[in-house]
């Protein structure tokens, strides 16, 4: 398609409006995740003072926390890198519709791939969420089972 004309240019922006949309979303999920990140990353902080002020049998159970807490700002971190990611395969996905229009050739091969890559990793992304869930769900377990003893 030659961006010749105003019709043209107008289908080309329509095309383009999906990845534009995909990456407002994105963009809201990315912000969840760094909230998520930046509170378990003040929870270790917090956990790692009052592990140095309290006594032996409390370190058990705040070390137990910390290693939960540690691997699930792995998990969002790479959560993050995911969605990132895709963020920018969708980003490349608009430049690569508006040159394929501008340069008549045919880039559907591109497109597709861009687009699936985009998708895989945002699945990838809300698996780990969803994983990120249930280990905040276990550190919340740790502490009712010793809290209750």
């Amino acid at each position: 398609m030659v961006i010749n004309t105003s019709a043209n240019l107008i289908h080309t922006l329509q095309t383009a409006i999906g990845p534009v949309i995909l990456i407002s979303g994105l963009g809201l999920f990315l912000l969840t995740m760094t909230n998520r990140l930046g509170r378990a990353i003040d929870r270790a902080r917090i956990l790692s003072s009052e592990l140095k002020n309290n006594k032996k049998s409390d370190s058990i159970k705040i070390h137990a926390q910390l290693h939960i807490l540690w691997k699930r700002a792995k998990i969002i971190r790479l959560a993050i890198t995911f969605i990132s990611l895709s963020g920018l395969l969708a980003s490349l996905m608009i430049i690569t519709i508006f040159f394929t229009a501008l340069l008549t050739v045919e880039g559907q091969i591109l497109i597709i791939s861009l687009f699936t890559l985009c998708i895989f990793f945002l699945i990838v992304s809300f698996i780990l969420f969803l994983y990120d869930i249930y280990k905040s769900l276990s550190a919340l377990n740790l502490e009712l089972d010793l809290s209750n003893q």
